[in-house]
């Protein structure tokens, strides 16, 4: 499958101080600047958690790499013996959640660098084939890595990712701050941490049968899971919950709608977005989530992107928020204070001020250092919502989410709508920008 070029706009040209794009010019391949008068561009394949290099879907006569036949091969890697075949086969460690990961120090003055931590199928030898998930393998290998990801929350006697060793199990949360979104490399382990996740926290929430509550087992590489019930045998797949998030704009004033819930850290704003409900399209779904939080009727409604969010509770352990842009009909703000706690009409410029001043690349350095010392055995493995909070110095007014969130894009795409006109990306008015 190819993925699409996604136009991810971070900030506009900026003479003091030194923006976060000057910063990131020239630091990798992926990263491709366009010049204009008004702003600077950043050119990035996906979204965080997008983008997985690893492809799970072989046909059954593709060799070890279908997942029926990967499964047999890992039976027998996890009885020890050889099976002659050329593939490698490695599996990714989940304890509560969080995956094992490992960091070296980096080799210039850059932050360490955060990995995912693959062992052996010999260091997890005592769980069943049954309890391995399939992820895949990269397309463009001959015989392949073959890549499986397995639960250990249960193996208390596990000696593995205590600290000291080199390892550590890590939020995927603090891993989505640590990673470096110029790095190529580095997204795509953050998908395929993101998919294995998601994966895992549905198996751990689908153990029965939601038609005739028998137990379920797991089915086609842990791709799938059917009821055990003779009489019922129903098939069970993977859950996605779909959420919409919106950017609502008064195109008359140059303002946008942004809304600030009890759960942000302080001075943060950001999208309005809502579950989809039975029998609701997504444009449905637009309008009548902003007018139950903020009274404000919405008209025309632009798709731009969507991101897989699998960084949820567990309940819902893989949304997928579609993103869209939402011109107002009206205007007054009324809000819902059970759902907000508060939602404002901000002016563009106040907006661009507010994406030039929060400091993503010191929260990706701060969280790449926190995991290297969790590696390291010297800090506790805490998630809290300091991770996300690194500002310093003057307080500014607002900011808003970092650059692994579709809501940044959302944002700084209409921030930058007239100068990415400029560069031929934009019509004058917001229309799609994906290729999906």
């Amino acid at each position: 499958m190819l993925i699409p070029t996604l136009a991810l706009k971070l900030r506009p040209r900026s003479p003091s101080p030194r923006t976060l794009t000057q910063h990131l010019e020239g630091s990798g391949p992926s990263l491709r600047p366009h010049h204009c008068t008004e702003a600077m561009s950043i050119i990035l394949k996906s979204h965080a958690f997008a983008g997985n290099p690893l492809k799970s879907g072989y046909p059954k006569s593709d060799g070890l790499r279908s997942p029926s036949s990967a499964l047999e091969s890992l039976k027998i890697f996890l009885s020890g013996s050889d099976d002659g075949s050329s593939a490698v086969v490695r599996v990714l460690p989940f304890r509560k959640g969080k995956p094992l990961a490992r960091s070296v120090d980096s080799t210039s003055d850059s932050a360490p660098r955060w990995s995912l931590g693959w062992v052996s199928p010999a260091k997890v030898r005592d769980f069943p084939a049954e309890s391995f998930v399939y992820l895949g393998s990269v397309p463009e290998e001959e015989a392949g890595t073959i890549s499986w990801a397995v639960d250990v929350s249960d193996a208390d006697n596990l000696a593995l990712g205590g600290g000291g060793d080199g390892l550590c199990f890590v939020e995927l949360r603090t891993l989505m701050v640590a990673t470096n979104w110029a790095d190529t490399d580095a997204m795509g382990e953050l998908a395929i941490a993101g998919q294995a996740r998601a994966i895992l926290e549905w198996h751990n929430s689908s153990r029965f049968c939601g038609q005739c509550g028998t137990r379920t087992a797991s089915i086609d590489a842990g791709r799938r899971k059917q009821c055990t019930n003779a009489s019922c045998k129903k098939r069970i797949y993977p859950r996605v919950d779909p959420v919409v998030i919106m950017l609502v704009i008064d195109k008359e004033n140059d303002c946008a709608l942004l809304s600030h819930q009890s759960r942000f850290v302080p001075r943060m704003w950001s999208c309005l977005a809502g579950f989809i409900e039975p029998g609701e399209s997504l444009e449905e779904a637009v309008r009548r989530e902003t007018w139950e939080e903020t009274g404000i009727e919405v008209g025309e409604v632009v798709y731009h992107s969507s991101q897989p969010w699998p960084v949820g509770p567990s309940s819902m352990p893989c949304q997928l928020m579609v993103g869209f842009f939402a011109y107002a009909k009206s205007f007054d703000i009324h809000v819902d204070k059970e759902e907000l706690e508060d939602a404002r009409w901000h002016k563009r410029e106040d907006v661009k001020k507010a994406l030039t001043f929060a400091e993503y690349e010191k929260a990706q350095k701060t969280a790449a250092v926190k995991i290297h010392r969790m590696c390291k055995g010297v800090e506790r493995n805490q998630h809290s919502s300091s991770d996300f909070n690194v500002e310093s110095g003057e307080l500014a007014p607002m900011f808003v989410p970092g650059p692994f969130a579709i809501a940044h894009h959302l944002i700084s795409s209409w921030v930058h709508e007239d100068a990415n006109y400029c560069h031929g990306m934009l019509p004058k008015q917001l229309t799609s920008m994906s290729n999906l």
